[in-house]
């Protein structure tokens, strides 16, 4: 399986100052040698200047796709092509977790999210979503949860896999599984793509182009808005969703969801229960071919986003900011944008949200997270994709 490519050349622990062709200032340092460690996980860690950040780069992976912190400060993160790492944020050093479910690796597809259950403390497990093989051509997203057991090397296993969710019907092609995945309150909620498929994200037969809400078991809450129908359409939270790559929930229990429109109309929405976001009949996008979809003014029986972008952003993820780091930043949200290469923070006053500022990062951002520290964690997209600690500058 594809390891983390960290940097083996051991710097001087003297800084080593350069200057990028922006002029922005660039630090170099090397962690101190560790005799007994490998000399391909001594990872070299730079830092730059980006707009109010102090970015710095701490490791290196393959097409990662998901990062998400353990109580004890260490750091999960999933690379697509089915891969599992374990990073120690202090060195930089990873060791791959074994034992990662099968998955469909193509276009979209592949290893998802990762997030340790709220109790992980106490019961070890962790939950994983990916891309699943069906009959002939088909696929779609799923989730698993199984425990993670650590060992010496600084890895690990997971054991006990147990598949507790499935997007249905598995479909062909390669695109829109979503998969993001959260906890709130004990609940799981799933963000589900609508597979390019447009039309089952109004089906109630479906679960794709939903946001799902489910016990931590997989099981259905008694108390979701179509429980009484039974089936699939008990999952359902809300519909009408298109590829909802980002999924969080702001300080007041809230959740907020960020997606990918069509040809531009990508979205912010509040998730609101039952509520129909309209998609495929509304959009503020159109389609890729030109032929037009029509707003959501139009349709005032669907809910409307509380901000659409176009052009577009490709939002990967969200995460509310907390911390103590940014305290101005505080209850503000961050997306990290794909075709953008940026980090976009978005202000809230109720109902209401606006892009605030935009940074540039030079590279597509896959996912963001705020670390135990207060500071924002960030994947880069692809092949050597970076791993980046965000704090303030100065």
């Amino acid at each position: 399986m594809p390891r983390p490519m960290l940097t083996t050349t051991l710097l001087s622990l003297a800084l080593l100052a350069a200057c990028n062709a922006d002029g922005t200032a660039t630090t170099s340092t090397a962690p101190a040698a560790d005799a007994n460690a490998p000399a391909e996980t001594q990872a070299a860690r730079e830092t730059r200047e980006i707009g109010p950040f102090s970015v710095e780069t701490v490791a290196r992976f393959d097409e990662p796709w998901a990062l998400s912190f353990l109580p004890d400060g260490r750091l999960l993160v999933s690379e697509k092509a089915g891969t599992l790492q374990l990073v120690d944020v202090g060195t930089g050093r990873a060791a791959e977790v074994t034992g990662v479910p099968d998955v469909v690796y193509g276009g979209q597809g592949g290893f998802g999210d990762v997030v340790p259950h709220p109790q992980f403390a106490d019961n070890g497990l962790v939950y994983l979503s990916y891309a699943e093989a069906g009959d002939g051509d088909t696929a779609g997203a799923a989730v698993a949860r199984a425990r993670l057991v650590t060992d010496e090397a600084g890895g690990g296993a997971l054991q006990d896999m147990e598949v507790i969710w499935r997007q249905v019907p598995k479909v062909s092609g390669r695109g829109h599984y979503a998969h993001r995945i959260v906890f709130h309150d004990g609940k799981l909620w799933i963000a589900s793509g609508d597979r390019q498929k447009f039309d089952p994200a109004q089906d109630m037969t479906s679960n794709m182009g939903k946001v799902l809400r489910l016990n931590d078991d997989g099981s259905v809450p008694d108390d979701n808005p179509f429980a009484g129908q039974g089936e699939v359409a008990a999952q359902v939270w809300s519909l009408g969703h298109r590829n909802p790559l980002g999924l969080a929930f702001d300080g007041n229990g809230q959740p907020w969801d960020i997606e990918m429109g069509p040809k531009g109309g990508d979205e912010l929405n509040k998730v609101e229960r039952g509520a129909n976001y309209g998609y495929p009949i509304v959009s503020n996008g159109d389609h890729y071919d030109g032929r037009p979809i029509p707003d959501h003014d139009t349709r005032p029986e669907f809910s409307a986003p509380a901000i659409t972008w176009t052009p577009v952003i490709s939002p990967s993820s969200l995460v509310f900011y907390s911390g103590d780091v940014f305290t101005d930043w505080q209850g503000d949200a961050f997306a990290g944008g794909l075709s953008s290469q940026a980090l976009v923070r978005i202000e809230f006053d109720g109902d209401r949200a606006w892009e605030a500022e935009r940074y540039g990062m030079g590279a597509r951002i896959r996912g963001v997270r705020q670390g135990p520290d207060g500071a924002l964690w960030v994947i880069e997209d692809g092949d050597d994709g970076r791993l980046l600690r965000l704090a303030p500058k100065g």
